[in-house]
């Protein structure tokens, strides 16, 4: 099993324009060319790593990597260099595409392509089971890991959720996130094998993704929380005039409920789509669907309107189940630990597998599942805030607080206490008083789930696709509650 056969699926399927990038387009047949060409130089190395931005080069070196047997390696450009150089040294004498490399790459893949239109000689496939991609980890909490993903499991989440050729011959995606996040990586596959057309966007600007919706006539976008926290405070009234934006996903991290709440307001024709996925699942294994979400807006059942604050129900191949802390199943309602299993889930880290005898993945994702199947996730397992023997999910902190008109964002952390072992601290960013907005938490939520201390920052640290560094904030904390308190 390859994921080339999803573009030479594509290829068979018609002309139709399959990435447009910086200007720049190639159908799906132009792609898998590029990408057989790219292949014979790509087999003199033991991987292909790729560090730059969104380009027409990215699907050609994913492909060409495909086509080649070899891994495709797409790494965080953004790190700084000592963080840069230690991953680049875990592949030794793998081939680097950088920013300055992508557009020669392109024209002597051309040119390769134009000497040799049938493609390189077929190579035997020694491994029955090959890598396709290797994706670090985000490492919020700790130092990123190589998840492996291999060409089984991307094409497991393809095959078993979207229909081949299924797309209208307008429709076009704008992706926006970076490549080295699995939502990239899953946006092409998947688009591809709809036949919907790809934009892709060197960086993400709010004014410049309205913009682009608007000029490429985008139908579906995927964006995480932090893009979308922008582009709504971009939009000044109730309307982005987007219309023909029908689909709009958002993921990767919690989405605070004030900035869903503005974007449905002002796309008032989009469908709008919560997807949860890890990097060890080859992306989404859950979704809220657009009736989901209208069903919850009309409901007066509470029970139906909370499942708007949910990831949605699992994906067709895929299951879910909540163990206590001991690795007992509960039943429905309660929280626990998510595992997931299902043909997509990798769960392989550097060659070990990290799937228990039955084939489940622990996400590390604190959840619940109501009695429909609707998956309420409720933070990190690491987490959990222990305070006087009491566990502290920090996510139903933080959405108190961001219910506040003063707040923004919001983190609640626990720090080292010698009395209750852990107390809280809320790290917002906004305006207000520390005890109103202490009394605030303390009306909605027991005395004990309130801050002890609360800490404002311009700004909370982040990943480029919005994920919360906690770690970076507990590293912090001392040195700021001791220059608040003196």
């Amino acid at each position: 099993m390859n994921i080339t056969m999803i573009v030479e699926m594509a290829a068979s399927a018609g002309d139709r324009t399959a990435v447009t990038a910086d200007g720049r387009s190639l159908t799906a047949a132009g792609l898998l060319r590029l990408a057989r060409a790219a292949a014979d130089r790509f087999r003199r190395h033991p991987a292909v790593l790729y560090l730059a931005a969104n380009h027409l080069a990215y699907p050609v070196a994913l492909f060409g990597a495909a086509v080649a047997g070899v891994p495709f390696v797409p790494l965080n450009y953004r790190l700084g260099g000592r963080q840069l150089d230690e991953l680049r040294s875990r592949h030794p004498g793998a081939l680097e595409l950088r920013p300055d490399d992508l557009d020669p790459f392109l024209e002597e893949t051309e040119a390769a392509a134009s000497r040799n239109p049938s493609g390189p000689a077929p190579v035997a496939e020694d491994d029955p089971d090959p890598v396709a991609v290797l994706l670090y980890t985000s490492g919020t909490t700790s130092a990123p890991k190589s998840a492996v993903l291999r060409h089984r499991h991307l094409l497991a989440y393809v095959l078993n959720t979207l229909e081949f050729g299924s797309a209208a011959e307008e429709d076009a995606a704008l992706v926006a996130v970076p490549p080295y996040h699995v939502a990239g990586l899953a946006n092409l596959l998947s688009n591809l094998y709809t036949g919907r057309r790809v934009v892709y966007m060197p960086s993400f600007g709010a004014r410049e993704w309205l913009e682009t919706v608007r000029r490429e006539r985008i139908t579906h976008a995927l964006v995480v929380p932090t893009m979308l926290a922008r582009i709504v405070a971009e939009v000044p009234g109730d309307d982005a005039a987007t219309p023909t934006l029908r689909n709009l996903a958002y993921g990767g991290a919690r989405t605070p409920m004030p900035v869903l709440e503005r974007a449905l307001r002002i796309f008032p024709e989009a469908g709008f789509v919560n997807a949860y996925g890890l990097t060890e699942t080859a992306s989404s294994i859950a979704l809220l669907g657009p009736d989901d979400h209208r069903e919850a807006l009309a409901a007066t059942d509470p029970a139906v309107r909370a499942r708007l604050a949910s990831v949605g129900r699992a994906l067709p191949g895929v299951e879910f189940q909540i163990r206590s802390d001991d690795g007992e199943p509960v039943e429905a309602g309660r929280t626990g630990l998510v595992f997931a299993r299902g043909e997509q889930i990798s769960g392989e880290y550097g060659g070990k597998s990290a799937l228990d005898a039955e084939g489940w993945f622990a996400t590390r994702d604190r959840g619940r599942l109501d009695a429909d199947g609707y998956l309420f996730i409720e933070g990190r397992a690491d987490d959990t805030i222990i305070r006087g023997g009491e566990n502290i999910a920090p996510a139903e902190i933080e959405d108190v607080l961001l219910a506040h008109p003063g707040i923004t964002e919001a983190a609640v952390l626990g720090v080292p206490d010698p009395e209750w072992g852990q107390r809280l601290v809320a790290v917002v960013v906004g305006e207000g008083e520390p005890e109103e907005i202490r009394g605030w938490v303390r009306e909605r939520l027991r005395s004990s789930k309130t801050p002890d201390d609360i800490v404002f920052r311009a700004e909370l640290p982040k990943t480029d696709t919005g994920k919360l560094l906690r770690r970076v904030l507990l590293a912090e904390m001392d040195t700021t509650l001791e220059n608040t308190r003196a």
